[in-house]
Parts: structure tokens; C-alpha cells; sequence
């Protein structure tokens, strides 16, 4: 008996790669903006801020964590 299984295709998700982290990079987004500090094996300290004034505080996450949000939130690398 033949049930019509042809060969099964899976959607493959294109994945957008940033560039490394580096200290000192801003990344612009939409209504806010994020600057990198220091930056470990695998954490990362930013300041994620409104405006122009950068009196954020520093906040703690996991490289991997902070790139989705980065892409999540379409952000576009200023300052390097």
C-alpha cells in the first residue's frame, strides 16, 4: 500500500551572525541604545539606555543571550 511519503523538507531558519563583541561598540536600535563594557569568556557587561544620556545601570548577560536580543530588537552596530 503506498501512503505518498515523499521525501520530507524542513524550513531552515537563516541565521544572522554579528560581529564579535568588542568593549567600547554601541549598538543603535529603535527607541534605545546598548554600549558594551567589559566582556568575559561567556558574560558580557552593557548599558542599555534612552536618549543620549548614559546614565544606565550596568547589566550582566550571557553573550548568546544578549545576541538574540540584539538581533530580536533589529539593532544596528554605530560605534565600534
Amino acid at each position: 500500500m503506498w501512503y505518498g511519503g515523499g521525501v520530507k523538507t524542513t524550513k531552515q531558519k537563516s541565521r544572522l551572525t554579528l560581529p564579535d563583541f568588542q568593549t567600547g561598540q554601541v549598538w543603535r536600535m529603535e527607541n534605545s541604545n546598548l554600549q558594551i563594557g567589559q566582556i568575559g569568556k561567556a558574560l558580557v557587561h552593557y548599558k542599555h539606555y534612552k536618549g543620549v544620556a548614559q546614565r544606565a545601570p550596568i547589566s550582566l548577560a550571557e553573550k548568546g543571550e544578549l545576541e538574540k536580543f540584539l538581533i530580536k530588537h533589529e539593532a544596528v552596530l554605530v560605534q565600534s
